[in-house]
């Protein structure tokens, strides 16, 4: 079968140091070799958040890591508030509300930025937290946490800041503590470069004081417990663990210059789009966001009228490549491509040129 190289939001091309822990021999996680491990994976990923408290561990996905944190930080009847301009800020109000919670829902133009006024404007007196999403890959939208988040702690110093920074985490610069980000989670089949598995949960002071128990498997504050000593409360994919720390040991030595490379190859691809003609997804009242609210996770376009998007997914496959179509809102009206997982320079640099060659066929 002919390769197909991944030029997807995720999952994404993995990085070689993932695949060569992963073909390596099966170790027991209830060995002190994985306990090691365990425990370098969560100091690694404690540098990468920005945060001196805690990081867990889950074997899931993302989505997995966003339940665990709503039922363990909020009681059913308490008001979050939560502005969903993408699918998957729509999925943190659907999770909050599947799980009791008061949702003050703010439905927002998909592609839109955020601004702290339109999250102020959802949170009520009472208003326990609020629900964010960093990198909304639906739409390419990088939002403003820096100031949302200072608005936030402004206005309503006792409501946590929950963030979900699945596609922000080692695409974006992020610092939780210095930002006022209570708690935020990841996953390893995006900016890690891992395969799905893993999830990634980071618990600030006050979200670690605020913690309750909640269900079984997804019980933040037992594995809270477990994993000071190594351990997770369940069987973890011992595997991805091992693969995150080889991965990390690459990564966050260069983790700055590996941001402004992902941040390079975004300017690229929007630069090469946006000269033939198609129009950015990222867009307040129909001016395109500057680059610094767009995603170095994903570049999206709208498609051009008369354009489907089968007819871009086939050019591209049949280049070798794979890219994703748009999702909720967006599905048929838009497509993504995104470098986010391992690219070095001159693989970008074909990456860059099969899409050059795509918009001049279809164009």
């Amino acid at each position: 079968m002919n390769r197909v190289r991944l030029l997807t939001p995720g999952p994404v091309e993995l990085h070689p140091r993932a695949r060569l822990a992963l073909a390596g021999p099966q170790v027991h996680h209830r060995t002190e070799p994985a306990r090691e491990a365990f425990r370098a994976v969560r100091r690694g990923l404690a540098a990468a958040f920005g945060t001196e408290g805690e990081v867990l561990l889950l074997t899931a996905s993302g989505t997995g890591a966003m339940e665990a944190l709503v039922g363990g930080l909020f009681a059913p009847g308490e008001r979050v508030a939560v502005p969903v301009s993408g699918k998957f800020s729509e999925r943190w109000a659907e999770i909050a509300g599947a799980l009791g919670l008061e949702v003050a829902r703010g439905d927002l133009p998909w592609g839109q930025p955020l601004t702290p006024e339109e999250v102020l404007g959802l949170m009520a007196p009472g208003t326990r937290g609020v629900l964010l999403t960093h990198s909304e890959t639906s739409t390419g939208v990088l939002n403003p946490l820096a100031e949302i988040a200072a608005a936030v702690r402004a206005a309503h110093p006792d409501a946590l800041i929950v963030v979900d920074a699945v596609t922000s985490l080692f695409l974006a610069p992020l610092a939780l503590d210095v930002l006022g980000v209570d708690a935020a989670l990841a996953g390893s089949q995006k900016g890690l470069m891992l395969p799905p598995g893993l999830a990634f949960v980071a618990l600030g002071s006050r979200a670690q004081a605020r913690l309750r128990p909640y269900g079984y498997y997804l019980n933040l504050d037992r594995e809270r417990r477990v994993q000071e000593k190594g351990e997770s409360a369940f069987t973890p994919a011992i595997n991805l663990v091992l693969a995150a720390r080889a991965v990390l040991e690459e990564l966050l030595p260069d983790l700055d210059a590996h941001l402004k490379r992902k941040r390079a190859y975004l300017e690229r691809l929007y630069a090469i789009g946006e000269g033939a003609g198609l129009r950015p997804v990222p867009a307040r009242e129909g001016v395109p966001a500057p680059m610094e609210l767009r995603t170095p996770a994903t570049a999206a376009f709208h498609l051009p009228e008369g354009l489907p998007f089968e007819a871009v997914r086939d050019a591209f496959l049949a280049r070798g490549a794979r890219i994703a179509g748009g999702q909720g809102a967006l599905k048929g009206r838009s497509f993504r491509i995104s470098l986010m997982g391992h690219y070095p320079e001159p693989e970008a640099d074909w990456a860059f040129g099969v899409f050059r060659e795509v918009l001049a066929e279809l164009l």
